[in-house]
């Protein structure tokens, strides 16, 4: 993408789709964009919660950090997978079928240790698709005005689907005796999920018009633009959503854990502090884009997101005991500006359908590597240091950096 886009690409490309032109279709389809955001992070907050429950789940610091790992890291490796659905598919069919294999990870991950490891594999890579392509579904079937409404609405699902199972997990392991019924908790939203999307497989999927000069726009040569890989702002992109993503699976992977070492807080407490923390990236996910689409410079906006997580975190390591919960509410307005924040910056920066899926899945694919090494850093830091002092700094250092990094993708050059 050159330094300016070209001045008539972004009114001349229609949408993939076109908006619903009934009540019903419309409310069909928010529906099962509410549904499908419910269930898309349910599955990953459910491990924190229980590790510190030894009696009842028995997970290693190992394998706590694995489970913590493996997300992230499966989502940046099949992130490049959406764009084969996309173009076999299309967004609507596409995003079913991940819906049917979110079930059927859901449901593997009760099958004993291995097969929450299996499972988890599973939930990822459909989670992948669904994160490359709900912001390509929201610029083709929405009204661009209403892109950072969509966007706020599916983080604030996401988190509220998340913390409701968070704050569950505990008193259902401790009620069965195992940790297998608490995990089968993500079955529910995922079979809603499924049933939610399904009337969205008979929209007919449509290849957009190219106007003049545009071509898909992850090749060099074809619209004029160089390879996204080859530019500043796919790169800017990636590294704020890399290192917001990076503090969001770290903190979900080991606040728990947290709140009982340096907090002192019981375990069914920390447990209610993994379910504020998810409540407020609710919060952050639905304001951030809301207030970001309203403007065409979002560069305030990444710069708010990550200074309020460091605010969130300088907090855990400074603040009285009695004040934690109270810094985990402003960490996690922070967090979800940060994960809700790139939907929009795609929809914006991109200049036509292709070229939002191509940043989409760049920087989904290279930020969720990066984040992988998350949970394990840190937990290779708590070993070294024996306290989360170091882990904390080292993420509020990380954000800070992120904010510079950011900051090309908040903003069209002149």
């Amino acid at each position: 993408m050159p330094a300016s886009p070209p001045p008539t690409a972004p009114a001349a490309v229609p949408r993939t789709g076109t908006a619903p032109h009934t009540a019903g279709g419309g409310a069909l389809l928010i529906v099962g964009f509410v549904l499908l955001s419910l269930n898309t992070r349910v599955a990953f907050g459910q491990i924190g919660p229980l590790a510190p429950v030894a009696p009842v789940a028995g997970f290693s610091p190992a394998t706590v950090s694995l489970l913590g790992l493996l997300p992230p890291l499966c989502m940046g490796a099949f992130a490049p997978l959406a764009a084969v659905v996309r173009r076999r598919l299309g967004e609507e069919r596409g995003l079913w079928w991940a819906s049917l294999v979110l079930v059927a990870g859901a449901v593997l991950r009760m099958a004993g240790l291995p097969g929450l490891f299996a499972g988890t594999v599973v939930v990822s890579a459909a989670t992948a698709v669904v994160n490359v392509l709900i912001p390509v579904l929201v610029r083709g079937r929405f009204p661009r005005e209403r892109t950072g409404t969509m966007m706020g609405i599916y983080a604030l699902a996401m988190g509220a689907g998340s913390a409701l199972v968070a704050a569950l997990v505990v008193p259902v392991a401790q009620a069965a005796g195992s940790w297998r019924p608490a995990v089968g908790l993500a079955v529910i939203p995922a079979v809603l999920a499924a049933a939610g999307t399904a009337p969205q497989v008979r929209h007919r999927h449509r290849r957009p018009v190219a106007a003049p000069g545009a071509g898909r726009s992850g090749r060099s040569g074809r619209s004029g633009r160089p390879h996204v890989a080859r530019t500043a702002l796919a790169w800017s992109l990636t590294a704020f959503f890399g290192v917001q993503t990076l503090a969001f699976y770290t903190t979900l992977a080991w606040l728990p854990s947290i709140l009982v070492q340096t907090a002192g807080l019981g375990r069914a407490a920390a447990g209610t502090g993994q379910a504020l923390l998810i409540c407020g990236v609710a919060v952050g996910g639905f304001a951030a884009p809301v207030l970001a689409a309203r403007r065409a410079d979002q560069r305030p906006h990444i710069l708010g997101a990550a200074l309020v997580c460091a605010a969130g975190l300088t907090g855990l390591l400074l603040a009285p005991a009695g004040t934690a919960l109270a810094w985990v509410a402003v960490l996690g307005i922070g967090l979800g500006a940060g994960q809700a924040l790139p939907g929009v910056l795609y929809a914006h920066r991109g200049t036509d359908h292709d070229h939002v899926a191509a940043l989409s899945t760049m920087a989904q694919t290279c930020g969720f590597l990066l984040a992988a090494i998350g949970p394990v850093f840190a937990a290779a830091l708590h070993t070294a240091t024996g306290a989360w002092t170091a882990p904390l700094a080292a993420l509020v250092a990380a954000l800070l950096v992120c904010a510079v990094a950011g900051l090309r993708a908040g903003h069209d050059p002149e």
